[in-house]
Protein backbone atom coordinates (compact mmCIF):
# COMPACT_ATOMS: atom_id res chain seq x y z
CA UNK A 1 0.00 0.00 0.00
CA UNK A 2 1.49 3.34 -1.07
CA UNK A 3 2.21 6.05 1.46
CA UNK A 4 -0.46 8.43 0.18
CA UNK A 5 -3.17 5.75 0.49
CA UNK A 6 -2.10 5.11 4.10
CA UNK A 7 -2.36 8.83 4.77
CA UNK A 8 -5.80 8.92 3.13
CA UNK A 9 -6.99 6.05 5.32
CA UNK A 10 -5.72 7.76 8.48
CA UNK A 11 -7.31 11.07 7.45
CA UNK A 12 -10.60 9.31 6.68
CA UNK A 13 -10.58 7.68 10.12
CA UNK A 14 -10.02 11.03 11.81
CA UNK A 15 -12.81 12.65 9.80
CA UNK A 16 -15.18 9.78 10.59
CA UNK A 17 -14.59 10.14 14.33
CA UNK A 18 -15.05 13.92 14.03
CA UNK A 19 -18.29 13.49 12.09
CA UNK A 20 -19.70 11.10 14.68
CA UNK A 21 -18.77 13.46 17.50
CA UNK A 22 -20.25 16.52 15.75
CA UNK A 23 -23.44 14.60 14.99
CA UNK A 24 -24.04 14.22 18.72
CA UNK A 25 -24.57 17.96 19.01
CA UNK A 26 -27.28 17.83 16.33
CA UNK A 27 -29.02 14.89 18.03
CA UNK A 28 -29.07 16.83 21.29
CA UNK A 29 -31.09 19.73 19.88
CA UNK A 30 -33.42 18.02 17.39
CA UNK A 31 -35.27 14.74 17.00
CA UNK A 32 -36.25 15.44 13.40
CA UNK A 33 -35.29 12.52 11.20
CA UNK A 34 -35.39 14.78 8.13
CA UNK A 35 -32.81 17.15 9.61
CA UNK A 36 -30.56 14.35 10.80
CA UNK A 37 -30.69 12.40 7.53
CA UNK A 38 -30.11 15.61 5.56
CA UNK A 39 -27.03 16.34 7.70
CA UNK A 40 -25.66 12.85 7.08
CA UNK A 41 -26.61 12.85 3.40
CA UNK A 42 -24.91 16.14 2.58
CA UNK A 43 -21.75 15.07 4.40
CA UNK A 44 -21.69 11.72 2.59
CA UNK A 45 -22.13 13.37 -0.81
CA UNK A 46 -19.34 15.88 -0.17
CA UNK A 47 -16.86 13.23 0.90
CA UNK A 48 -17.88 10.83 -1.85
CA UNK A 49 -17.41 13.57 -4.44
CA UNK A 50 -13.95 14.41 -3.09
CA UNK A 51 -12.87 10.75 -3.18
CA UNK A 52 -14.29 10.34 -6.70
CA UNK A 53 -12.44 13.40 -7.99
CA UNK A 54 -9.16 12.33 -6.37
CA UNK A 55 -9.26 8.84 -7.86
CA UNK A 56 -10.52 9.81 -11.33
CA UNK A 57 -8.38 12.89 -12.03
CA UNK A 58 -5.01 12.06 -13.63
CA UNK A 59 -2.04 13.85 -12.12
CA UNK A 60 -1.16 14.98 -15.62
CA UNK A 61 -4.14 17.35 -15.51
CA UNK A 62 -2.91 19.16 -12.41
CA UNK A 63 -5.38 20.83 -10.09
CA UNK A 64 -8.70 20.97 -11.94
CA UNK A 65 -11.69 23.20 -11.24
CA UNK A 66 -13.59 20.08 -10.17
CA UNK A 67 -10.92 19.30 -7.59
CA UNK A 68 -11.07 22.87 -6.25
CA UNK A 69 -14.82 22.67 -5.77
CA UNK A 70 -14.53 19.26 -4.11
CA UNK A 71 -12.01 20.68 -1.63
CA UNK A 72 -14.05 23.85 -1.20
CA UNK A 73 -17.24 22.03 -0.26
CA UNK A 74 -15.31 19.74 2.09
CA UNK A 75 -13.87 22.75 3.94
CA UNK A 76 -17.30 24.37 3.99
CA UNK A 77 -18.77 21.51 6.00
CA UNK A 78 -15.65 20.46 7.92
CA UNK A 79 -14.49 23.75 9.44
CA UNK A 80 -17.89 24.52 11.05
CA UNK A 81 -17.90 21.00 12.47
CA UNK A 82 -14.44 21.63 13.93
CA UNK A 83 -16.01 24.46 15.97
CA UNK A 84 -18.73 22.08 17.08
CA UNK A 85 -16.17 19.49 18.15
CA UNK A 86 -14.05 21.98 20.10
CA UNK A 87 -17.04 23.29 22.04
CA UNK A 88 -18.56 19.88 22.71
CA UNK A 89 -15.23 18.41 23.74
CA UNK A 90 -14.70 21.34 26.09
CA UNK A 91 -18.13 20.74 27.60
CA UNK A 92 -17.28 17.06 28.03
CA UNK A 93 -14.14 17.94 29.94
CA UNK A 94 -16.09 20.23 32.26
CA UNK A 95 -18.72 17.52 32.75
CA UNK A 96 -16.08 14.91 33.67
CA UNK A 97 -14.50 17.28 36.18
CA UNK A 98 -17.86 18.07 37.80
CA UNK A 99 -18.73 14.38 37.86
CA UNK A 100 -15.50 13.60 39.68
CA UNK A 101 -16.16 16.43 42.13
CA UNK A 102 -19.65 15.10 42.79
CA UNK A 103 -18.26 11.65 43.61
CA UNK A 104 -16.32 13.09 46.52
CA UNK A 105 -19.05 15.53 47.51
CA UNK A 106 -21.88 14.91 49.92
CA UNK A 107 -24.22 17.14 47.89
CA UNK A 108 -26.79 15.95 45.38
CA UNK A 109 -25.49 15.13 41.91
CA UNK A 110 -26.65 17.75 39.40
CA UNK A 111 -28.19 16.95 36.01
CA UNK A 112 -26.06 17.90 32.99
CA UNK A 113 -28.83 17.53 30.40
CA UNK A 114 -29.94 21.16 30.33
CA UNK A 115 -26.41 22.50 30.01
CA UNK A 116 -25.62 19.98 27.26
CA UNK A 117 -28.58 21.20 25.21
CA UNK A 118 -27.56 24.85 25.72
CA UNK A 119 -23.94 24.22 24.71
CA UNK A 120 -25.08 22.24 21.64
CA UNK A 121 -27.35 25.08 20.50
CA UNK A 122 -24.60 27.63 21.07
CA UNK A 123 -22.07 25.50 19.17
CA UNK A 124 -24.43 25.01 16.22
CA UNK A 125 -25.12 28.75 16.13
CA UNK A 126 -21.42 29.60 16.09
CA UNK A 127 -20.70 26.92 13.49
CA UNK A 128 -23.30 28.49 11.19
CA UNK A 129 -21.11 31.61 10.87
CA UNK A 130 -18.16 29.98 9.06
CA UNK A 131 -20.57 27.78 7.09
CA UNK A 132 -22.35 30.85 5.69
CA UNK A 133 -19.03 32.66 5.22
CA UNK A 134 -17.54 29.83 3.18
CA UNK A 135 -20.62 29.58 0.99
CA UNK A 136 -20.44 33.35 0.38
CA UNK A 137 -16.70 33.06 -0.30
CA UNK A 138 -17.31 30.49 -3.03
CA UNK A 139 -20.30 32.22 -4.62
CA UNK A 140 -19.22 35.87 -4.42
CA UNK A 141 -16.15 36.45 -2.24
CA UNK A 142 -13.65 35.34 -4.88
CA UNK A 143 -14.78 38.27 -7.04
CA UNK A 144 -15.01 40.84 -4.24
CA UNK A 145 -12.11 42.90 -5.62
CA UNK A 146 -10.66 45.57 -3.35
CA UNK A 147 -8.41 48.48 -4.37
CA UNK A 148 -5.83 49.22 -1.67
CA UNK A 149 -3.91 52.48 -1.98
CA UNK A 150 -0.61 53.49 -0.38
CA UNK A 151 1.61 56.55 -0.61
CA UNK A 152 5.30 55.98 0.07
CA UNK A 153 7.99 58.64 0.37
CA UNK A 154 11.67 58.12 -0.39
CA UNK A 155 14.50 60.62 -0.03
CA UNK A 156 16.43 59.03 -2.90
CA UNK A 157 13.53 58.95 -5.37
CA UNK A 158 14.47 61.00 -8.47
CA UNK A 159 12.37 64.16 -8.60
CA UNK A 160 11.08 63.34 -12.08
CA UNK A 161 9.26 60.36 -10.55
CA UNK A 162 7.61 62.27 -7.73
CA UNK A 163 3.94 61.22 -7.98
CA UNK A 164 4.59 58.07 -10.06
CA UNK A 165 1.69 55.64 -9.66
CA UNK A 166 2.07 51.87 -9.75
CA UNK A 167 -0.68 49.28 -9.92
CA UNK A 168 0.40 45.88 -8.69
CA UNK A 169 -1.49 42.69 -9.40
CA UNK A 170 -0.43 39.17 -8.51
CA UNK A 171 -1.46 35.52 -8.63
CA UNK A 172 -3.92 35.54 -11.52
CA UNK A 173 -4.23 31.72 -11.52
CA UNK A 174 -6.23 31.70 -14.74
CA UNK A 175 -6.82 27.96 -14.56
CA UNK A 176 -9.27 28.55 -11.70
CA UNK A 177 -11.49 31.06 -13.51
CA UNK A 178 -15.06 30.19 -14.50
CA UNK A 179 -16.85 33.55 -14.91
CA UNK A 180 -15.66 35.81 -17.73
CA UNK A 181 -17.90 38.75 -16.77
CA UNK A 182 -16.46 38.86 -13.26
CA UNK A 183 -12.89 38.68 -14.52
CA UNK A 184 -13.62 41.42 -17.04
CA UNK A 185 -14.92 43.55 -14.17
CA UNK A 186 -11.65 42.99 -12.30
CA UNK A 187 -9.55 43.96 -15.34
CA UNK A 188 -11.67 47.08 -15.87
CA UNK A 189 -11.13 47.98 -12.21
CA UNK A 190 -7.36 47.77 -12.74
CA UNK A 191 -7.56 50.09 -15.75
CA UNK A 192 -9.75 52.54 -13.83
CA UNK A 193 -6.77 53.27 -11.56
CA UNK A 194 -5.01 54.89 -14.55
CA UNK A 195 -1.57 54.15 -13.09
CA UNK A 196 1.65 54.99 -14.91
CA UNK A 197 2.97 51.42 -14.59
CA UNK A 198 1.37 48.01 -14.07
CA UNK A 199 3.51 45.38 -12.35
CA UNK A 200 2.50 41.71 -12.17
CA UNK A 201 4.23 39.51 -9.60
CA UNK A 202 3.70 35.98 -10.87
CA UNK A 203 1.51 32.86 -11.06
CA UNK A 204 -0.33 33.57 -14.28
CA UNK A 205 -1.53 29.94 -14.42
CA UNK A 206 -2.05 27.07 -12.01
CA UNK A 207 0.06 24.64 -13.99
CA UNK A 208 -0.41 24.71 -17.76
CA UNK A 209 -0.06 27.44 -20.36
CA UNK A 210 -3.33 26.59 -22.11
CA UNK A 211 -5.25 27.63 -18.99
CA UNK A 212 -4.72 31.20 -20.17
CA UNK A 213 -6.05 30.69 -23.71
CA UNK A 214 -9.56 31.87 -22.83
CA UNK A 215 -8.30 34.93 -20.97
CA UNK A 216 -5.62 36.45 -23.22
CA UNK A 217 -8.10 38.82 -24.90
CA UNK A 218 -9.26 40.03 -21.49
CA UNK A 219 -5.87 40.67 -19.90
CA UNK A 220 -4.34 42.23 -23.00
CA UNK A 221 -6.73 45.13 -22.34
CA UNK A 222 -4.61 46.22 -19.36
CA UNK A 223 -3.09 49.61 -20.12
CA UNK A 224 -0.27 51.65 -18.57
CA UNK A 225 1.49 54.49 -20.44
CA UNK A 226 4.96 53.85 -18.96
CA UNK A 227 4.92 50.08 -19.33
CA UNK A 228 3.80 46.74 -17.96
CA UNK A 229 6.34 44.40 -16.39
CA UNK A 230 6.05 40.92 -14.89
CA UNK A 231 7.86 38.00 -13.28
CA UNK A 232 7.15 34.30 -12.83
CA UNK A 233 5.66 32.59 -9.79
CA UNK A 234 6.15 29.08 -8.46
CA UNK A 235 3.10 27.72 -10.32
CA UNK A 236 4.38 28.95 -13.67
CA UNK A 237 7.12 26.30 -13.80
CA UNK A 238 4.72 23.34 -14.07
CA UNK A 239 6.22 21.63 -11.04
CA UNK A 240 2.88 20.37 -9.68
CA UNK A 241 1.92 18.17 -12.64
CA UNK A 242 3.10 14.68 -13.60
CA UNK A 243 4.27 15.33 -17.17
CA UNK A 244 4.37 12.47 -19.64
CA UNK A 245 7.85 13.53 -20.79
CA UNK A 246 10.48 16.06 -19.77
CA UNK A 247 10.04 17.68 -23.17
CA UNK A 248 6.36 18.34 -22.41
CA UNK A 249 7.31 20.24 -19.29
CA UNK A 250 9.97 22.25 -21.13
CA UNK A 251 7.53 23.15 -23.90
CA UNK A 252 4.86 24.16 -21.39
CA UNK A 253 7.30 26.43 -19.56
CA UNK A 254 8.21 28.14 -22.82
CA UNK A 255 4.50 28.56 -23.59
CA UNK A 256 3.88 30.09 -20.14
CA UNK A 257 6.65 32.62 -20.74
CA UNK A 258 5.21 33.40 -24.17
CA UNK A 259 1.87 34.38 -22.58
CA UNK A 260 3.37 37.57 -21.13
CA UNK A 261 4.17 39.35 -24.42
CA UNK A 262 0.78 38.23 -25.75
CA UNK A 263 -0.91 40.33 -23.06
CA UNK A 264 1.59 43.16 -23.42
CA UNK A 265 3.86 42.48 -20.44
CA UNK A 266 7.65 42.61 -20.48
CA UNK A 267 8.64 39.44 -18.60
CA UNK A 268 11.79 39.91 -16.51
CA UNK A 269 13.76 36.68 -16.11
CA UNK A 270 16.51 37.65 -13.66
CA UNK A 271 16.95 40.94 -15.48
CA UNK A 272 16.07 44.61 -15.25
CA UNK A 273 14.78 47.58 -17.19
CA UNK A 274 15.30 51.30 -16.73
CA UNK A 275 12.35 53.65 -16.92
CA UNK A 276 13.41 57.15 -17.92
CA UNK A 277 11.69 60.48 -17.47
CA UNK A 278 13.09 64.02 -17.90
CA UNK A 279 16.65 62.70 -17.99
CA UNK A 280 16.27 60.69 -14.78
CA UNK A 281 15.66 56.99 -14.31
CA UNK A 282 14.56 54.24 -11.94
CA UNK A 283 15.18 50.52 -12.27
CA UNK A 284 12.57 47.76 -12.43
CA UNK A 285 14.29 44.55 -11.31
CA UNK A 286 12.62 41.18 -11.84
CA UNK A 287 13.76 37.83 -10.46
CA UNK A 288 12.49 34.38 -11.27
CA UNK A 289 10.76 32.59 -8.41
CA UNK A 290 12.73 32.26 -5.17
CA UNK A 291 10.86 30.80 -2.24
CA UNK A 292 11.78 29.16 1.03
CA UNK A 293 10.89 25.54 0.40
CA UNK A 294 9.92 26.25 -3.21
CA UNK A 295 11.63 26.66 -6.59
CA UNK A 296 14.68 28.90 -6.19
CA UNK A 297 15.47 30.00 -9.74
CA UNK A 298 15.73 33.64 -8.70
CA UNK A 299 19.18 35.20 -9.04
CA UNK A 300 19.26 38.66 -7.50
CA UNK A 301 22.86 39.37 -8.52
CA UNK A 302 22.20 38.48 -12.15
CA UNK A 303 18.93 40.43 -12.17
CA UNK A 304 20.78 43.55 -10.95
CA UNK A 305 23.59 43.49 -13.53
CA UNK A 306 24.08 46.88 -15.17
CA UNK A 307 22.36 48.96 -12.48
CA UNK A 308 24.00 50.95 -9.71
CA UNK A 309 23.67 50.74 -5.95
CA UNK A 310 22.52 54.37 -5.84
CA UNK A 311 19.73 53.83 -8.37
CA UNK A 312 16.18 53.76 -7.08
CA UNK A 313 15.00 50.18 -7.51
CA UNK A 314 11.63 48.43 -7.56
CA UNK A 315 12.11 44.69 -7.18
CA UNK A 316 9.52 42.18 -8.41
CA UNK A 317 9.84 38.88 -6.55
CA UNK A 318 6.88 36.52 -6.32
CA UNK A 319 7.52 34.95 -2.91
CA UNK A 320 7.87 37.29 0.12
CA UNK A 321 10.23 34.83 1.82
CA UNK A 322 12.80 36.02 -0.72
CA UNK A 323 12.64 39.49 0.84
CA UNK A 324 12.84 38.07 4.35
CA UNK A 325 15.87 35.85 3.73
CA UNK A 326 17.77 37.52 0.88
CA UNK A 327 16.63 41.04 0.06
CA UNK A 328 15.81 43.23 3.05
CA UNK A 329 19.37 43.28 4.43
CA UNK A 330 21.11 43.41 1.06
CA UNK A 331 23.56 46.33 0.93
CA UNK A 332 22.62 46.95 -2.70
CA UNK A 333 19.49 48.59 -1.25
CA UNK A 334 16.27 47.51 -2.94
CA UNK A 335 14.01 50.32 -1.75
CA UNK A 336 10.68 48.73 -2.69
CA UNK A 337 9.85 45.07 -3.27
CA UNK A 338 6.54 43.80 -4.61
CA UNK A 339 5.45 40.21 -3.94
CA UNK A 340 2.38 37.97 -3.81
CA UNK A 341 2.22 34.18 -3.46
CA UNK A 342 0.52 33.82 -0.05
CA UNK A 343 -3.04 34.86 -1.09
CA UNK A 344 -3.43 35.53 2.65
CA UNK A 345 -4.49 31.86 2.47
CA UNK A 346 -7.76 33.28 0.99
CA UNK A 347 -9.33 33.14 4.43
CA UNK A 348 -9.02 35.20 7.57
CA UNK A 349 -10.31 38.27 9.36
CA UNK A 350 -9.38 41.84 8.47
CA UNK A 351 -10.66 45.03 10.06
CA UNK A 352 -8.65 47.78 8.30
CA UNK A 353 -6.33 49.59 10.68
CA UNK A 354 -7.49 47.54 13.67
CA UNK A 355 -7.07 43.80 13.26
CA UNK A 356 -5.61 41.39 10.72
CA UNK A 357 -5.37 37.61 11.08
CA UNK A 358 -4.99 34.59 8.85
CA UNK A 359 -3.41 31.15 9.31
CA UNK A 360 -1.01 32.37 6.60
CA UNK A 361 0.83 34.44 9.22
CA UNK A 362 2.10 31.28 10.89
CA UNK A 363 3.98 30.41 7.71
CA UNK A 364 5.05 33.81 6.35
CA UNK A 365 6.33 36.75 8.38
CA UNK A 366 5.13 39.06 5.60
CA UNK A 367 1.85 37.62 4.37
CA UNK A 368 -0.47 40.46 3.29
CA UNK A 369 -0.08 44.21 2.97
CA UNK A 370 2.77 46.66 3.47
CA UNK A 371 5.81 46.01 5.69
CA UNK A 372 8.95 48.03 6.41
CA UNK A 373 12.34 47.08 7.84
CA UNK A 374 15.73 48.79 7.56
CA UNK A 375 14.05 51.63 5.69
CA UNK A 376 13.02 49.25 2.90
CA UNK A 377 9.48 48.24 1.99
CA UNK A 378 7.68 45.18 0.74
CA UNK A 379 4.06 44.96 -0.34
CA UNK A 380 2.54 41.48 -0.34
CA UNK A 381 -0.46 41.54 -2.66
CA UNK A 382 -3.31 39.21 -1.64
CA UNK A 383 -3.75 38.04 -5.21
CA UNK A 384 -6.19 38.70 -8.04
CA UNK A 385 -7.32 35.10 -8.48
CA UNK A 386 -7.67 32.07 -6.26
CA UNK A 387 -6.27 28.57 -6.00
CA UNK A 388 -7.01 25.28 -4.22
CA UNK A 389 -10.02 26.67 -2.35
CA UNK A 390 -12.41 28.15 -4.98
CA UNK A 391 -13.33 31.19 -2.93
CA UNK A 392 -12.23 33.86 -0.48
CA UNK A 393 -13.38 34.40 3.08
CA UNK A 394 -12.40 37.70 4.67
CA UNK A 395 -9.21 38.02 2.58
CA UNK A 396 -10.46 39.59 -0.63
CA UNK A 397 -8.82 39.71 -4.09
CA UNK A 398 -6.62 42.76 -4.32
CA UNK A 399 -5.55 45.49 -6.71
CA UNK A 400 -2.74 47.54 -5.13
CA UNK A 401 -2.05 51.15 -6.10
CA UNK A 402 1.16 52.73 -4.80
CA UNK A 403 2.09 56.38 -5.29
CA UNK A 404 5.77 57.22 -4.96
CA UNK A 405 6.66 60.60 -3.46
CA UNK A 406 9.94 62.46 -3.19
CA UNK A 407 10.38 63.32 0.47
CA UNK A 408 11.40 62.30 3.94
CA UNK A 409 10.91 58.85 5.42
CA UNK A 410 7.32 57.74 5.93
CA UNK A 411 5.91 58.06 9.43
Amino acid sequence: MSRWIIRLVILSAIILVAEIYAFQALKTVTKSRVVKWSWLGVSALVYANLIYVIFTTPRSLGQTVQFQYAVGFMLTILIPKAILIIMMFGEDIVRVILKLVSVFSSGETQSFVGRRVFVSKLALGLAAIPFASFLYGIIQGRYNYKVLKYQLSFEDLPEAFDGLTITQISDIHSGSFTNKNKIQYGVDLINEQKSDIILFTGDIVNNKADEMDTWVDVFKQLDAPMGKFSVLGNHDYGDYVDWLTKEDKVNNFKAVKDIHPKIGFDLLLNENRYIEKDGQKIAIVGVENWGKGFNQSGDLVKASEGINKDDFKILLSHDPSHWEYMVKKDDFNYQLTLSGHTHGLQMGIEIPGIFKWSPSQYVYKQWAGLYEEFGRYINVNRGFGYHAFPGRVGIWPEVTVIELKKGTKNA
